[in-house]
């Protein structure tokens, strides 16, 4: 082990900027709103310098890339698409040019989620080269996530190209610890109708706004009653938006709808989760009020449409689980630590492939979730280069 380990890190150390360089790059092409397909030919085009055996964008659009043809199967999943920038006169840089500074790039996407591709890609390419994806097929999976967690790897395995793999690593930041789960989620709406008619007449109409009021109350009140788990914490709601139909600015609004984010933790079903809220609409009101769960169908850019409902079951593995074992044993070969095993607080594609096909799956990437979606997106370099140590000898270390 110790002959295998040097040998990663001496590779990992001669291919040091070329690893940066790529991670500078994929930064620097914008692709929010799920439009990755210029970053995904950048990617693809690394992954067919680096000598992988196939890649391609899969029907949705997403970028694989595969590795190895043994047995047993392992997904790296790392999705590339970004949130928006917001207000540009926020950021202090450009978002996509960046800039380093104390040995750290703050970018858009350098924290959630390109953070972990240049360490993924390189990590199984230098894997293969040492012979230690021997038994192996490995797939790099670049992905769109941001608007629906888990339609990405659900599609992987339903639709394109239809393999359920045996484990899989999803590269969401971890502080570089071994993550193995996180609460779940199932997104609502509960939309008012009422009855229009001019501002100056408001008596003659209905206010739908005036009707979520007591419910958004209710939920609000309901958000510290819910349950805690030892792992993964407490269970959370929240109204996260509002849309309000009215003719006009001086008109009473005869249609209002309010959207919840509903985190779930272990103790709990959809179904409970759900009916919590549900009564807090009032028995002579059902027929003015509806709740519903929120639907994923929107086409992906190449036009691929896959539906999902938006629901997100939570998922913790094991601390004994091999798959977790490999993990804190690669931290242990490589850097002499022994690290503590974690959670994220947000949710990722984990929802999918532990939560809704069982499929064993841990975290393990650069960066700290504190800087998500933030101004403040950042990634320290000498981590993105460490991580590739990690992707290199995880497989061999899986039982």
């Amino acid at each position: 082990m110790d002959t295998i380990v040097s040998e990663i890190q001496k590779q990992v150390a001669q291919q040091r900027d070329d690893i940066v360089q790529f991670f500078i790059d994929i930064c620097a092409i914008p692709s929010m709103d799920s439009q990755i397909g210029p970053v995904g030919e950048r990617v693809g085009a690394e992954m067919k310098k680096l000598g992988f055996d196939e890649v391609r964008f899969d029907k949705m659009g997403n970028i694989l890339g595969r590795i190895g043809n043994g047995a047993k199967t392992i997904v790296y999943d790392s999705h590339i698409d970004t949130v928006g920038i917001g207000d540009p006169s926020t950021w202090e840089w450009d978002p996509f040019k960046g800039k380093i500074e104390n040995g750290i790039l703050f970018a858009r996407g350098a924290c959630d989620e390109k953070g972990s591709t240049p360490g993924m890609v390189y990590g199984l390419a230098i894997a293969h080269q040492l012979g230690l994806l021997d038994g192996w097929t490995a797939y790099y999976f670049g992905n769109m996530e941001e608007w629906c967690d888990g339609i990405a790897p659900n599609s992987f395995v339903e639709a394109d190209p239809k393999i359920r793999p045996d484990f899989a690593v999803i590269g969401e930041p971890t502080k570089m610890q071994v993550y193995r789960g996180h609460k779940g989620r199932v997104e609502l709406k509960i939309t008012a109708k009422g009855k229009s008619a001019h501002a100056a007449s408001n008596f003659l109409g209905d206010n739908a706004i005036y009707k979520l009021l007591p419910i958004i109350a209710g939920i609000r009140d309901l958000d510290a009653k819910l349950p805690t788990h030892d792992f993964l914490g407490k269970a959370v709601v929240t109204v996260s938006d509002m849309k309000v139909s009215t003719v006009s600015l001086n008109a009473v609004p005869d249609e209002a709808t309010i959207f919840i984010d509903r985190r779930v933790t272990f103790g709990e079903t959809k179904e409970s989760a759900i009916a919590a809220i549900d009564a807090l609409i009032p028995n002579d009101q059902r027929d003015k009020i509806k709740l519903e769960e929120l639907f994923y169908d929107e086409p992906s850019y190449t036009g691929f449409v896959f539906p999902v409902d938006k629901y997100y079951p939570a998922w913790a593995l094991d601390e004994a689980h091999p798959l977790v074992q490999a993990g804190q044993n690669a931290i242990q070969e490589l850097w002499n630590e022994t690290r503590p095993t974690g959670k994220w607080a947000f949710s990722t594609n984990g929802t999918y492939w532990a939560g809704k096909a069982g499929i064993p799956s841990i975290g393990f990437g650069p960066g700290d979730e504190i800087y998500a979606h933030s101004t403040l997106d950042q990634n320290k370099l000498d981590d993105v280069v460490a991580a590739t140590e990690f992707y290199a000898l995880l497989p061999s270390l899986v039982r």
